[in-house]
């Protein structure tokens, strides 16, 4: 018989052994690795059914953040659509884009988000990514108001074998003397961003807007720097839907005083007059906000830039018009993309709208080149049509 002492350390040791199998099968299952566009190393995400855990730095002194999140609300299930061309199902079966692709995410804010727990865990991350440091009021309020079906949803599908195609339309030189006005007006929707000008460049670039995509900022500097352009007012329509980006408190104070129609009663922009920028009486349907999550996830997913890890950081997010190209890539089942940058960027101008050539300038707060390996890799794929020349 065995000495007891010897027993007693093998019991010990196999004790041990069961419970680091144990740990390291629940740590793996949770945070599985996935690789970026940019060979940079993100957290997996769970599949169907558990809570969704933004995607944080690798690393030992974010493991905390990581547990923290935890809480976040699953998003609305939505039914499926089963247009048999559906770039989902082509995500699906691309062996680098399944990886980095989920469409379970939350793509739009509306008042069902405002939890104790979301804000639990959205007020220690700084905007867009969250709501630290904003006036809990501020957020509230405008989330309220946005209690519709219509705010939680991009659109409606009309039936189910419809394949929703959609047009996101960039403000590029490229579109310049493109004649793609007719292709792009024959989508279903059509996205447009900040300073989107129409008038005299219809045969490039169409008439028809469905959405228009803007922070409040990039809005109102668009309304100043192309005016001389023709970009003298926002899109409007009875059809349009605006699409705020959700980057400053100004977003959150100047969404609410849209819906209510009244002057911006504080802040950067107070006394602005929403309905010079949204019409008179604007329906509260005619809303929308990118969740905080959502903006979380492209970046980490699709655009972790090195920029990340420079002393721009903070100033750092994806593109309007690349927020608007993801935002159609996760809402519709076909995206063509017009007047995004490509590799011969060198070509056009900076806008299609510029009479003299303006060449495209490179901002720390924008990552362009790696938007346009994006992009290329996309069409490439055949999970959107990127219009080159």
């Amino acid at each position: 018989m065995r000495p007891r002492w010897l027993r007693a350390v093998g019991i010990t040791i196999g004790a041990l052994t069961v419970c680091s199998l144990f740990y390291g099968h629940y740590y793996s299952s949770l945070v599985s690795v996935a690789r970026s566009p940019q060979g940079g190393v993100g957290y997996d995400f769970p599949s169907k059914g558990l809570e969704w855990i933004p995607a944080v730095p690798h690393g030992r002194e974010r493991n905390r953040e990581l547990a923290e999140t935890l809480r976040v609300q699953r998003p609305s299930k939505q039914v499926p659509g089963t247009c048999p061309t559906s770039l989902q199902l082509r995500v699906k079966n691309d062996s680098y884009f399944k990886t980095i692709f989920n469409f379970e995410v939350p793509l739009l804010l509306w008042n069902s988000h405002l939890t104790e727990n979301n804000w639990d865990t959205l007020s220690k991350r700084p905007v867009p990514y969250g709501w630290k440091d904003l006036p809990r009021e501020d957020v509230a309020s405008a989330l309220k108001l946005l209690n519709d079906s219509a705010n939680k949803a991009m659109f409606e599908r009309q039936g189910p074998q419809k394949c929703i195609r959609c047009a996101v339309v960039g403000n590029g030189g490229i579109l310049n003397g493109s004649k793609k006005g007719k292709e792009i007006d024959g989508h279903d929707y059509v996205f447009r961003l900040n300073g989107a000008v129409i008038k005299g460049f219809e045969k490039d670039v169409g008439t028809k807007t469905s959405f228009y995509g803007f922070t409040v900022n990039t809005m109102k500097n668009s309304l100043i720097s192309y005016q001389e352009h023709g970009f003298t007012e926002t899109p409007k329509g009875k059809d349009l839907h605006y699409i705020f980006i959700p980057s400053d408190l100004r977003d959150y104070v100047m969404l609410r005083s849209g819906i209510l129609g009244v002057k911006v009663p504080s802040g950067y922009d107070e006394g602005d007059k929403p309905s010079e920028y949204f019409g008179p009486k604007p329906s509260p349907k005619k809303f929308k906000m990118l969740h905080p999550d959502f903006l979380l996830y492209t970046r980490d997913r699709f655009l972790k830039s090195d920029i990340l890890n420079t002393e721009y950081a903070s100033l750092y997010m994806p593109s309007t018009g690349g927020l608007m190209l993801l935002t159609a890539l996760h809402s519709c089942d076909q995206v063509s993309a017009y007047g995004f940058i490509t590799p011969d960027y060198n070509r056009y101008s900076d806008h299609y709208y510029e009479r003299q050539k303006v060449p495209l300038e490179f901002y720390a707060n924008h990552d362009m080149l790696m938007e346009m390996q994006l992009w290329g890799r996309l069409h490439d794929r055949g999970i959107i049509k990127l219009y080159k020349r």
